[in-house]
C-alpha cells in the first residue's frame, strides 16, 4: 500500500527517474514502484537529482493487476512509465482503476491508446477519476500546437509533425523503453483520421516534411500513427488528423522505415515467440543502455501544426528543449492538477483536454522547456 499520494511505477527506468526529478523539485512525496527495489535504491542514488532532500519509499512488486492494485492503493495518481505499453500497459490502468487512482502514462502508442479508452475509458468516467495516456512531450507538444492551430475559426483539418535533434543529430538519445515501442508498432495498425474515421496508414507510409525552422527536409513516418488521431477521433471540431515524427538525422529515420519493410516480408507472419526475439535482437542492436541526461544545447525539438478549413490556414509551431526532461514536466503539471482536484474531464481524455492546452505550455514556457508560435498561412 501506498503511503503518498502519487505513485511512479517504473521508477528504475529513464523516464521514471526524470518524474521523481520534477516531483521533488516541487516537494511532492511520492511512492516509488519497481519489480527489484534493490536496483531501484542503487539507480536513483545515481540518477535522481537532489534525492536527499525527497520524501519518498520504494515498493517492490510483480506485474500483475492484484500485486499492483495492492501497491497503488491509498494513492491519488499512478505515472506509469512500464513499455512497451501495449504489451505492459493495460494491466498497469486496471490496477489504477482497482487502486481508485487516477492514471498518466507516457506513450502514444496508438494501438494501445485506442484499446486503453475502449476498455477503461467509461468505468474510469463512472469511478470519477481520469485516464491520460501519452502525457509526455510525444505527442503532448504537437497536441498543444493543434489546439493552437483550432483557436482559428473555421479549421477543421490538421497535419502534425514531430521532429526531433538527439546527439549527433538522429535517435541515438532513445532510451530501451522507447525503442522498444518503436519496434512493437510494427505488429500493430496504424491510422490516420479521415472525415471523422479511423484509417489505416499504407504499411510502407512515409512523408516528407518542409519546415521553416530546418533548411533540410526531414524523412518522417507515421509512427505508429501517434496518439492524436484518437484524441480527435470524437473531436466535434476536426475532421481528419493525420500525424508522423522524425529526427533530423533522415539516415537514421529511412533505417527504421527499411525495418519497417523488412518485418513485413520476412517477420510478419512468424509466431509471436518468434517475433519477440527478433524485437530483442533489434532493441540489443540499436540502444545498448540508459542514454545520458539530455542537454539543452543538443536535445531539441519542432512540433508543427498544420490547421486548415475550408478558407482558413495557420501554423503553430511549438519549439522545444529535453524532450524526456519535458516530459517529466508534464507529468508534474498533470500530476499538481490532480492532486489539487482541478480537472475538466474524467474518464479517458488527452492532458490538453483534462488540464488546457494553454496550461500545459505556459507550465513548459515558465521552465524554460517550450516556446509557441502561431502563423497564418
Amino acid at each position: 500500500m501506498a503511503k503518498h499520494s502519487v505513485v511512479v511505477y517504473g521508477a528504475s527506468g529513464y523516464t521514471g527517474m526524470l518524474i521523481m526529478d520534477w516531483l521533488i523539485d516541487q516537494n511532492i512525496p511520492f511512492t516509488a514502484v519497481a519489480r527489484n527495489a534493490k536496483r531501484t535504491a542503487e539507480l536513483m542514488a545515481r540518477r535522481v537529482v537532489r534525492l536527499e532532500s525527497a520524501v519518498y519509499e520504494i515498493i517492490e512488486t510483480t506485474h500483475d493487476v492484484e500485486s499492483l492494485a495492492r501497491a497503488f492503493e491509498g494513492a491519488k495518481v499512478v505515472c506509469n512509465t512500464v513499455g512497451p505499453f501495449v504489451n505492459f500497459g493495460l494491466t498497469a490502468i486496471e490496477a489504477a482503476l482497482r487502486a481508485g487512482c487516477h492514471y498518466l502514462d507516457t506513450t502514444g502508442e496508438q494501438s494501445y491508446v485506442r484499446t486503453a479508452r475502449e476498455r477503461f475509458g467509461e468505468p474510469f468516467r463512472q469511478a470519477g477519476r481520469l485516464l491520460a495516456p501519452s502525457t509526455a512531450y510525444m505527442h503532448t507538444f504537437s497536441e498543444i500546437a493543434a489546439e493552437l492551430a483550432l483557436e482559428t475559426p473555421g479549421v477543421d483539418a490538421l497535419e502534425t509533425s514531430v521532429l526531433c535533434r538527439g546527439p549527433r543529430g538522429g535517435a541515438s538519445g532513445v532510451t530501451v523503453g522507447s525503442t522498444a515501442s518503436i519496434f512493437e508498432v510494427y505488429r500493430q495498425e496504424s491510422c490516420y483520421l479521415w472525415e471523422k474515421k479511423l484509417v489505416p496508414h499504407p504499411v510502407n507510409a512515409s512523408y516528407t516534411v518542409v519546415a521553416p525552422d530546418l533548411l533540410q527536409p526531414v524523412f518522417t513516418l507515421p509512427w505508429g500513427g501517434t496518439s492524436l488521431p484518437v484524441f480527435y477521433e470524437n473531436d466535434p471540431r476536426v475532421r481528419s488528423c493525420i500525424s508522423s515524427v522524425g529526427f533530423y538525422d533522415n539516415d537514421v529515420m529511412k533505417l527504421v522505415h527499411a525495418l519497417g519493410q523488412k518485418w513485413e516480408s520476412e517477420y510478419k507472419d512468424l509466431p509471436k515467440e518468434a517475433q519477440d526475439q527478433v524485437i530483442k535482437g533489434l532493441i540489443d542492436s540499436t540502444t545498448p543502455g540508459m542514454p545520458p541526461r539530455e542537454r539543452t544545447t543538443v536535445s531539441r525539438t519542432v512540433d508543427i501544426a498544420i490547421g486548415r478549413g475550408q478558407l482558413a490556414a495557420v501554423r503553430a509551431t511549438v519549439r522545444g528543449v529535453t524532450p524526456y526532461i519535458a516530459t517529466g514536466a508534464l507529468q508534474m503539471a498533470a500530476v499538481q492538477k490532480l492532486l489539487d482536484g482541478e480537472t475538466a474531464r474524467v474518464g479517458f481524455a488527452s492532458a490538453c483536454k483534462a488540464f488546457g492546452h494553454r496550461y500545459l505550455l505556459g507550465f513548459l514556457e515558465q521552465r524554460g522547456l517550450a516556446r509557441a508560435s502561431v502563423t497564418a498561412l
